[in-house]
């Protein structure tokens, strides 16, 4: 490139709206957002998340009503997760292939209100064992193996309950392919898979922890299976395995410490690429803002924006619902 100033002058296409507009390079719209939700047990209950302010715990029927608000303001997706009582967890976390546990009903609410609208939900154990982990532990140590066949009982409760899209978050070795067949097997093949692809063994996912309930049984760390947050290369490897093995779709996890990897994994593989704005990074912005440090109108649209000029091709977001407003208005 050879132009230079005064004949080059980048400010010319800034200076006005329309222009701004029309040399935009990405966009963000609704239809890149999925809006995470937390289930709780009862009927008509929404629960304040003390350390995720603006977030609630919704029972099924209040699941149903979200469902219909995203539905209402264009997101196309929300993802489901659990509070499971205590008293129904155990070690080895057989809630979970429970046909009527909390996620199940949950599934089963919001499809029969709203059957266009997607439903993704975790395959992992972690809020259904006692020790707070992804896993099956024996001899002390998370059995990839057989946690993996938990796991392929539980994506098909889910699936049979009218869940869209199964996304393996527990980073158990071979646990995406072990799934598909799972699925097909049972005449589901036409669920979809968002792996897990990538998912770091991140100091950022503690208010979720605390949403879900398993903040206080979580016993050790969960650096055996989750990735190491120095390695960006053995993230390709993960992600590469994954499509091997059937992902329809690949996620990056968390989010904004880790726009290298979401843009080396769509520029190697092309496939659709999404990125979960974790709890830990909410709970950041959404502090910040409430005390009036940051403009939330602006840092919220602006923090989003990144994932997709990073190369995501949608964000899990706890403020989905904020930012589809905002993006209407």
């Amino acid at each position: 490139m050879t132009a230079s100033f005064p004949t080059t002058r980048l400010r010319r296409n800034r200076r006005h709206n329309w222009s701004r507009r029309l040399v935009r390079e990405n966009t963000l719209t609704p239809d890149d957002l999925i809006w995470p939700l937390f289930v709780c047990a009862g009927r008509d209950l929404a629960e304040p998340v003390a350390s995720m302010p603006g977030v609630e715990r919704l029972s099924a029927d209040r699941v149903a009503r979200a469902a219909g608000e995203a539905k209402s303001l264009g997101i196309p997706a929300i993802a489901l997760f659990p509070q499971t009582p205590p008293e129904k967890k155990d070690e080895d976390g057989t809630e979970a292939t429970n046909p009527d546990n909390l996620v199940c009903r949950a599934i089963r609410a919001a499809k029969e209100a709203h059957p266009d609208i997607g439903v993704i939900c975790d395959a992992a154990l972690d809020p259904f064992t006692s020790h707070g982990h992804d896993g099956v532990i024996r001899d002390g140590y998370v059995a990839n193996d057989e946690s993996v066949e938990v796991l392929c009982r539980q994506s098909v409760v889910q699936a049979a309950a009218g869940c869209d899209v199964i996304a393996p978050s527990d980073m158990m070795d071979g646990r995406v392919g072990a799934i598909r067949a799972a699925l097909d097997a049972e005449g589901f093949e036409q669920v979809r898979i968002m792996s897990y692809a990538a998912k770091y063994a991140s100091g950022f996912y503690g208010p979720f922890r605390d949403a879900v309930g398993s903040s206080t049984a979580l016993k050790g760390d969960k650096k055996t299976y989750q990735m190491d947050p120095a390695n960006g290369d053995e993230a390709l490897r993960e992600v590469e395995l994954d499509i091997a093995e059937g992902a329809d779709m690949v996620m990056v996890k968390p989010g904004l410490p880790y726009l290298d990897i979401v843009r080396r994994v769509k520029d190697r593989f092309g496939v659709p690429t999404y990125a979960y704005q974790v709890s830990g990074e909410y709970s950041m912005l959404r502090g910040a803002v409430d005390r009036g440090w940051l403009d939330g109108d602006r840092v919220i649209l602006e923090a989003l924006t990144s994932f997709k000029r990073a190369g995501a091709d949608g964000v899990l977001t706890y403020f989905a619902l904020d930012a589809a407003r905002r993006l209407g208005e």
